[in-house]
């Protein structure tokens, strides 16, 4: 895909040289600063949309079809599977929109909202019916709370592959399981993909931007619709850009095969290049096992200085493969805000809900930043006496790290 990115007849400007996020930059889950590769696709594409030539405009559809050919790799998937959303919400409204009543769809109570409204949305409107699943105090599904729920009318589970505030990783395969061939799994999978292995092949429809994990900025967001479930969503919201002949004489026309039924338009192409190629470097760094199991260990290191600093972990009982890139705490007895804000004045950039403090590193966090966690929180909770979390690891965390992973 690169190459193709650089076969234009004008060299482009390079860019300025990222100064990259700071060595204390724990906020993936929230924002993912751009990796160099997907800044270089993205400049280089954005060069070639800045002229006229019609090969240019030719290459920048190559981009777009160079993008679904390394996301199906990455999803266990067909090419024609899969089509280029503008965002993860976008992406479920397409889904909803295309998922006809009657039936019900389940919806754990604690989702994210994003994966709640589209269906709130089109449920009054020729969608299936909404009901909401409540985790029982634990934020997730299991496949024993869902056989619970399972009713005649029950059509679809629509579930995020990692709990944004928890990192519980959804059994996505055991819930499949249980749904059977019969009824749909949905998935939001925005804070896993790029984070840790999935276990895509059991999603029957999967979405993704690209904002977080996988470092590839805003504009595009892979939408999975596999073929086993294809013919039981209409193009609800599929415009000429989904059809096959989108000049006919007349119209509606017939839609075309695969995900691009349901693109209203074409897709962001310096963003579907951006995407790609952070798609590639992700299986350059040794795919989602590699960086997976890095995430994790420093995740690990940040929660157990946590620990050793008197903060309790939010489901802290979660086994080593049950927990994502994002872990969350809270230090009792100290107000969330102020330790919050404390964190950020030493150069350590979290999310903060509530109470609870979010964690969320990656492949490029180095283990200094678990030092200066470490040196904050026990600020909170020794003697007054002893020095605060402004010392020369403060400084050394304001350092920027280079953004190649």
């Amino acid at each position: 895909m690169n190459d193709q990115i650089h076969h234009s007849s004008e060299p482009t400007t390079p860019a300025a040289p990222a100064r990259g996020p700071l060595a204390g930059y724990l906020d993936h889950a929230r924002i993912g600063p751009l990796s160099r590769p997907a800044a270089a696709a993205l400049a280089d594409a954005t060069g070639l949309a800045a002229r006229v030539d019609p090969a240019d405009l030719d290459r920048l559809f190559a981009l777009s079809d160079a993008a679904l050919t390394s996301a199906a790799r990455l999803l266990d998937a067909r090419p024609h599977e899969i089509a280029l959303a503008p965002s993860t919400s976008n992406g479920l409204f397409t889904v909803a929109a295309a998922l006809r009543g009657p039936g019900t769809v389940l919806v754990p109570r604690d989702e994210f909202p994003a994966n709640l409204y589209p269906w709130l949305r089109f449920a009054g409107r020729g969608g299936p019916a909404v009901r909401l699943v409540d985790p029982a105090g634990q934020r997730h599904i299991t496949p024993d709370l869902l056989r619970r729920h399972l009713t005649p009318d029950v059509t679809a589970l629509t579930v995020s592959a990692v709990d944004s505030l928890t990192g519980h990783l959804a059994p996505l395969a055991a819930l499949k399981e249980v749904l059977g061939p019969g009824r749909l799994l949905i998935v939001d999978a925005i804070q896993g993909l790029g984070a840790v292995p999935l276990e895509a092949d059991a999603a029957d429809i999967l979405v993704s931007g690209g904002q977080k994990w996988l470092r590839a900025g805003w504009g595009a967001a892979l939408l999975l619709i596999r073929d086993r479930c294809a013919e039981r969503l209409a193009p609800g919201l599929g415009g000429w850009a989904g059809v096959a002949e989108p000049f006919a004489p007349r119209h509606p026309a017939p839609p075309l095969p695969g995900a691009a039924a349901h693109l209203a338009t074409n897709p962001d192409f310096p963003a579907a290049a951006a995407i790609g190629a952070a798609i590639d470097d992700l299986f350059d760094q040794g795919g989602p096992a590699a960086v997976g199991t890095r995430i994790r260990a420093t995740l690990a290191d940040l929660l157990d200085r946590a620990r050793r600093a008197g903060a309790d972990v939010l489901l802290d009982g979660l086994g080593p493969h049950e927990r994502a890139g994002i872990g969350t705490f809270r230090l009792p007895g100290h107000d969330p805000a102020t330790v919050h804000r404390t964190l950020e004045a030493a150069g350590l950039i979290t999310t903060r809900r509530d109470e609870w403090i979010r964690l969320s590193p990656h492949t490029s966090t180095p283990g200094a930043a678990a030092d200066l966690l470490a040196e904050v929180l026990h600020s909170f909770t020794r003697p007054a006496s002893h020095s605060t979390p402004h010392s020369e690891s403060q400084s050394q965390s304001q350092e920027p790290i280079c953004p190649t992973n």
